[in-house]
Parts: C-alpha cells; sequence; structure tokens
C-alpha cells in the first residue's frame, strides 16, 4: 500500500520549497518517523517526500542514523522549552507545577495524532546501546527523571527520589497505556494519580 505523504512535502511554488534543504528533510523526516516508525521508514521515501536531491541528504546527514540522532535531539530541545514554560506559568510551588505537567501531558496525549513518547518509541526500536538515537532517548529520560526528583525534593518529599521515580514510571506509563485504550482508558486518571502519590510523600 502507497502511503501517504506528509503534508510538508509541499507543492510547487510552496513556501516549503525555500526552506533550506537539510530543514526540510529534518522536518520531513520527522513526521514520518513518528507516525509510522523509525525502522519502517526508507531514506527514499524520505528524499522524495522532502524534494530534494539524494545528494542533499547526505551532504547534511552523514547516515541515517545521524538524521534520527538529530531529529530526536531537535525532540528533545523542544521538549524542554515546553517543560520550562509549563514551570514558568506555575511560580505558586512545585507540587503545582508536577500537576501542571502532568495535565500537559494528558491533553497531549488525547490528540488523534499522539503516538507516544518519540523516544520511548526509539529506545524500543533500537535495543543496541551504541546506536547514536538510543543515547540521544536514554539521555532524555535521564533528565526527566533528574528533573522530576528535584522537584519531588522542592515539594518537600520524605524520600524525593522515590517520589521522582514514581512519576516516571507514571509518565512512561501514559506514553505505552495510550497506545493500547486511547486517551480516555487509564490515562485519563493520571492526574489523580499524581495528586496522591504526592499526598502520600509529603504527609
Amino acid at each position: 500500500m502507497q502511503r501517504r505523504q506528509p503534508a510538508a512535502a509541499k507543492t510547487q511554488g510552496s513556501a516549503g520549497e525555500d526552506r533550506p534543504a537539510r530543514e526540510r528533510l529534518l522536518a520531513v523526516a520527522g513526521e514520518l518517523f513518528y507516525r509510522q516508525g523509525i525502522r519502517s521508514v526508507g531514506v527514499d521515501e524520505i528524499i522524495a517526500a522532502a524534494d530534494v536531491a539524494k545528494m542533499s541528504l547526505y551532504r547534511s546527514f552523514a547516515s541515517k542514523d545521524a538524521l534520527i540522532a538529530e531529529y530526536l535531539r531537535e525532540r528533545d530541545e523542544s521538549y524542554w522549552r515546553h517543560w520550562d514554560a509549563v514551570i514558568e506559568r506555575h511560580p505558586e510551588g512545585p507540587r503545582a507545577q508536577l500537576l501542571a505537567l502532568f495535565r500537559s501531558l494528558a491533553r497531549r496525549a488525547a490528540r488523534p495524532d499522539w503516538r507516544g513518547c518519540p523516544f520511548t518509541n526509539a529506545a524500543i526500536e533500537f535495543p543496541e546501546p551504541d546506536h547514536p538515537g538510543r543515547r540521544v532517548a536514554e539521555a532524555h529520560k535521564r533528565e526527566l527523571r533528574r528533573r522530576l526528583r528535584d522537584l519531588a525534593r522542592a515539594a518537600g518529599a520524605h524520600d524525593a527520589a522515590a517520589l521522582g521515580d514514581q512519576l516516571v514510571l507514571l509518565f512512561e506509563g501514559v506514553y505505552a497505556s495510550v497506545q493500547t485504550f486511547g486517551a480516555k482508558g487509564p490515562a485519563a486518571a493520571v492526574v489523580q494519580a499524581v495528586d496522591a502519590v504526592i499526598a502520600a510523600q509529603l504527609h
């Protein structure tokens, strides 16, 4: 079955044609990787969707693995910008910030085009510890764990490390459960679960 090309794959004369080839390749690859899975998307499909010459891809990225790692690095930067923006909107304290982060996660999980966490997905697709994409994914998850533990500590948790890890599990539970149950399944209860585990650590 022929795959539908992403909207970013442009028509003649569109503004997308003026974007640098590297930027177009990264945008198209990111959409295809996230929607279809990284391993299932070939280089030729990316080149065709981005409407660039094959040489443009290899001038911009040494290999598909390099493109995968850059896609994930770009997602990583975007994710932490979003995280910081959520935190800044809730100066009232770390407990409110944690609840806001999980409310934001629940909203994103309810989107029709949601396919879970790109870093979790990449780690599943690439079990090899030395794969460039897996290294980016693992670094992202370590940072998620560190930030949640820091917020748990700032909230006054009796055992900040334990609370942080419980919150990591709730994050990952949303990522996994939406794939099978949808946004109205167990993921819909995540904010209540977060509130409960935080309350248990503060008493």
